[in-house]
């Protein structure tokens, strides 16, 4: 099954997280060839800065962010430009007043025709608008 990944799906493959167990499930899944995960080329970023601000608001410790983002690194999603996207993230995001960023996610899980996991809940807000928004503790 193919599958966008939002950033934060992959955040609890390394921070303890509630749905932790279901994301690393996923993420083997995917390394064992039942799943195929994609992510518009923002993902590396989004999941860089959201390891940083962990260390500023002190849930991991100073140095720890670099380290858990190579190990997500190593499973990261087949990356899909997000400039192609922007025209329909931009129109989502408009009439619905969420982050941009988000959207590109959406946008991209459009065009694929395939399901957004996530663990967002703006984009999981979404859901009745978008029947292919898959909460990450629903899986």
């Amino acid at each position: 099954m193919k599958y966008v990944l939002d950033s934060s799906a992959a955040l609890p493959w390394v921070l303890p997280e509630k749905d932790s167990a279901k994301a690393i499930r996923l993420r083997d899944d995917a390394r064992n060839g039942v799943h195929e995960l994609l992510a518009p080329d923002i993902f590396p970023a989004e999941v860089f800065n959201a390891l940083l601000k962990a260390e500023r608001t002190q849930r991991i410790n100073v140095g720890e962010a670099k380290p858990l983002y190579a190990s997500i690194g190593a499973d990261i999603p087949a990356l899909h430009p997000y400039l192609p996207l922007m025209p329909r993230a931009g129109e989502i995001a408009s009439r619905h007043r969420i982050a941009l960023y988000d959207c590109l996610y959406i946008a991209l899980a459009e065009r694929e025709s395939c399901e957004v996991i996530t663990a967002d809940r703006g984009i999981i807000s979404l859901q009745s608008q978008f029947s292919f928004i898959v909460p990450l503790s629903s899986l």
